[in-house]
């Protein structure tokens, strides 16, 4: 089986290189925002999307999807092939601040790595349409059989109320929301709706230009961050932290995430929340 996803992914050319030195972004799908009026169900195949870290598997190294390296212990990577794979380092729902200390400690702890496992999406191939990159990653890590490497399943509906019933489920239990693969595509880097996320919020990023203190319970902490977002728009986050985020803010100049119900008439993110910082890798 190994064999032969080597033998046929060589006609798939990977035209980046990664060095000690320097990161290269890798070549990646990149995800558009669901659209039930423009977007036919039966044409896709639906998994969790996972609130992990982005990693793609070189054949050789563990990067980012902006390629830095990740130092990951040498026992986590050890079963892995060398072909490429794209994936999520996860641990479990709701515990992205405590993945990415993990993730982005240079000397990787061991104890601490072994909550992580490896979700793996896809295995890029410009030649095969997502359905056949299922088949062949599922069945290459059935191959591994390691406990961390683990395949995302795939799911097909034939509606939208189906969609919403099982992402509602996954929902209800923690997880971010649904990622949809367009079956019948072939690996092309980029933003398309070859590959679409669907969330019960929107989400953006942010930099955080200010800290304003908390008042009561919440005094002598962070009680909001002033953020301006991609359009230049600045307003406050005062929801979404834990204590210990109040007690230790993002710095200002660093970008976080948010999340938000549409707009206000004047233009402002409605309910935005904070949801975390990003990884700085």
């Amino acid at each position: 089986m190994i064999t032969f996803i080597k033998k046929h992914l060589s006609v798939f050319l990977l035209v980046i290189s990664f060095s000690s030195t320097a990161a290269v972004t890798p070549d990646v799908l990149l995800a558009n925002v669901y659209d039930a009026d423009k977007v036919n169900i039966n044409d896709y195949l639906v998994s969790e999307k996972y609130d992990g870290i982005r990693a793609i598997w070189t054949g050789n190294k563990l990067v980012t999807r902006n390629g830095h390296l990740i130092h990951a212990p040498v026992w986590f990577t050890a079963p892995l092939p060398d072909v490429w794979l794209d994936g999520e380092l996860w641990t479990k729902r709701q515990d992205f601040a405590n993945l990415s200390g993990i993730v982005r400690t240079h000397q990787p702890n061991d104890s601490e790595w072994h909550t992580v496992s490896y979700q793996v999406f896809d295995m890029p191939d410009a030649t095969l349409p997502f359905s056949q990159r299922y088949q062949n990653y599922a069945g290459l890590v059935t191959q591994i059989n390691a406990e961390h490497i683990r395949a995302v399943k795939q799911r097909r509906f034939t509606d939208n109320h189906q969609l919403s019933l099982f992402m509602d489920e996954l929902v209800a239990k923690g997880a971010e929301g649904v990622m949809l693969h367009l079956a019948l595509a072939t690996h092309k880097a980029g933003r398309s709706d070859a590959l679409l996320k669907l969330k019960p919020y929107l989400d953006a990023e942010a930099v955080v230009i200010a800290h304003f203190p908390g008042k009561g319970k919440y005094k002598n902490m962070l009680g909001a961050l002033k953020v301006r977002n991609a359009e230049g728009v600045e307003f406050k986050i005062g929801s979404g932290f834990s204590d210990k985020q109040r007690q230790f803010p993002p710095a200002i100049g660093s970008t976080i995430t948010y999340k938000y119900h549409g707009f206000t008439k004047n233009g402002l993110p409605r309910f935005a929340s904070f949801l975390h910082e990003r990884v700085p890798l």
